[in-house]
């Protein structure tokens, strides 16, 4: 869900930004059927993952939804943050946010037929639909949120999710740079 930031934390590293993108697909014990150097990359993702569910910043960011849809809190934040770091990229990266993209959608096509067969249609849709860049605008996250609303077994109040953000901008903006310098820092080290 927060493809952008994974792809940021991991580096210039090719092999990390695929691990940390496909992480969501990857269930179990690595590496699993994975080559060793994507499965370096997932297992950055999920050290990403369990930092940010521990972070300050982060677990203020997710107090900030709504109480009816708290229970999809970190699933907000998440996606929250890849549209803060796609509207604010200039501020972030030297490299263009459209022109990174498309490289990150090369590296994950270069290995492709190293990833599960289940996460193929996902990651090709991604790079035909340019979900990262889309990221940037309130409706490409309204666009992610319904979706994912879309896709889950059972009812919940993803859809529309946007409004949380709308309602608290400047405070999830916060929290973001916060948490970015930290998780940078920690994925340094």
């Amino acid at each position: 869900m927060n493809f952008l930031a994974h792809a940021l934390l991991a580096a210039d590293t090719p092999a990390l930004i695929v691990g940390g993108v496909v992480g969501d697909w990857i269930k179990g014990t690595l590496p699993g059927t994975l080559p060793d150097d994507l499965a370096q990359g997932v297992a950055l993702h999920r050290a990403i993952d369990h930092f940010a569910e521990s972070h300050p910043a982060f677990n203020r960011s997710r107090s900030r939804v709504s109480p009816q849809r708290r229970r999809y809190a970190g699933v907000l934040v998440d996606v929250f943050y890849d549209h803060l770091l796609a509207r604010d990229w200039a501020d972030i990266h030297p490299q263009p946010l459209q022109a990174y993209c498309q490289t990150v959608y090369g590296l994950i096509r270069d290995r492709l037929d190293d990833l599960p067969d289940s996460a193929h249609p996902a990651l090709t849709l991604m790079a035909q639909q340019d979900w990262l860049t889309s990221y940037a605008h309130i409706e490409g996250i309204a666009d992610v949120l319904a979706r994912m609303s879309r896709r889950a077994r059972q009812p919940n109040p993803l859809l529309h999710g946007e409004q949380e953000f709308l309602a608290d901008a400047d405070g999830f903006a916060g929290d973001f740079r916060e948490w970015l310098d930290d998780a940078r820092e920690f994925c340094r080290e």
